[in-house]
């Protein structure tokens, strides 16, 4: 015979378990849409890419203007650390020879006695012998006065020189760190660009690289540049139309060492030979011509006299963004030399493709 078993109840009733069902099954849709949606990342255009990623560059380069600012001012402080160094050692060693002399001539006293004058008189039987060493003890005593000034001298010197050389070294531990920074936010902003660029197509990203290359990648273009003229075939390539005239010999021998310069890839930081940054480059063509500028786009701009945009003449710099963090060498007819961006190397653009800032005449 069967056992009877009752049946077993849900605490809940009929139309309570199926609200329940109801509201379990809606909380898991919901909880399924939101982490779908936290996780997935827009898909972006080739043109959103581009556009981010030149925003990129062009913040890495303001870093990497900040970079070479803080290189210089590190190097300068290095460079001054060592001289402040190299001071101290040669007060010291004169210190020393001050210090030895004075011990010979206390060395001599005491051998001597060290007794009063008015005792050795009294005691000597010959006065005029005694006058004569007289004599030579005063001039023994003025050394001696001597002597203790020049130690005091070199103690004196030598603890200025190292209260500036603290003071130097706090100075340089200040620019490394702020280098170590700005190479931090240059590097993390590649990081970002290359991260957007991998999710081109390599159809995109191969017309993106085509169209940041430009005209003149590869093409040398010879010197093309003597007193008074600067055509060359980089000239006709990018667009010129026939020979521009330089102002002086300076500003050619400038345009001819950027057209050298033409290919080389663009690495931040750098300052040739074999790669440039944008300020690099200006700072190298323009040394070549006997003329030393400072190693940032913002202290570029006040190296010399600065000139409007209808006032342009080859061998100007120009200088591009608000921020001013970039240059290029000008060479007439509206185009410039200069190292873009990293995948872009040296070359010749038209000076509006970006933001104009102002210009400065140098040399």
């Amino acid at each position: 015979m069967a056992a009877h078993r009752k049946p077993k109840h849900s605490p809940l009733g009929g139309q309570a378990a199926r609200t329940a069902a109801t509201l379990a099954l809606a909380s898991a849709a919901t909880a399924t849409v939101f982490e779908g949606s936290g996780h997935a990342e827009p898909r972006l255009t080739p043109a959103q890419v581009k556009a981010k990623v030149d925003r990129l560059y062009q913040e890495a380069e303001v870093a990497t203007e900040k970079y070479n600012g803080a290189k210089e001012k590190a190097d300068a402080a290095r460079n001054a650390l060592d001289r402040l160094r190299d001071e101290s050692a040669r007060r010291t060693d004169r210190l020393n020879t001050a210090c030895n002399g004075l011990g010979s001539i206390a060395t001599a006293q005491y051998r001597s006695g060290g007794l009063d004058p008015a005792v050795r008189l009294a005691l000597t039987s010959d006065p005029e012998q005694y006058l004569a060493r007289a004599a030579i003890a005063e001039k023994a005593g003025e050394r001696q006065a001597a002597a203790i000034t020049s130690v005091r001298r070199e103690l004196t010197g030598i603890r200025q020189l190292r209260a500036e050389a603290d003071e130097r070294l706090t100075q340089l531990r200040g620019h490394e760190t702020d280098l170590r920074e700005q190479k931090a936010a240059v590097q993390a902003k590649l990081s970002e660009a290359r991260s957007l660029l991998a999710r081109l197509t390599a159809e995109e990203r191969a017309r993106y690289e085509a169209a940041a290359a430009g005209s003149g990648r590869g093409d040398s273009g010879g010197s093309g540049a003597t007193t008074g003229t600067t055509g060359s075939r980089a000239d006709r390539s990018s667009g010129l139309r026939g020979p521009v005239t330089a102002p002086n010999s300076r500003a050619a021998q400038a345009i001819s060492f950027a057209r050298d310069q033409i290919g080389k890839p663009y690495v931040w930081g750098a300052t040739g030979p074999s790669a440039y940054d944008c300020s690099g480059l200006t700072q190298a063509a323009w040394r070549s011509a006997g003329v030393a500028l400072p190693r940032t786009t913002y202290t570029q701009i006040n190296a010399g006299q600065r000139v409007s945009r209808s006032a342009l003449a080859p061998g100007d710099l120009v200088f591009f963004y608000s921020g001013i963090s970039h240059v290029g060498l000008y060479i007439g007819g509206g185009q410039m030399i200069h190292a873009p961006r990293p995948g872009a190397p040296v070359r010749v653009a038209p000076i509006d493709e970006m933001p104009f800032a102002g210009a400065t005449r140098v040399g």
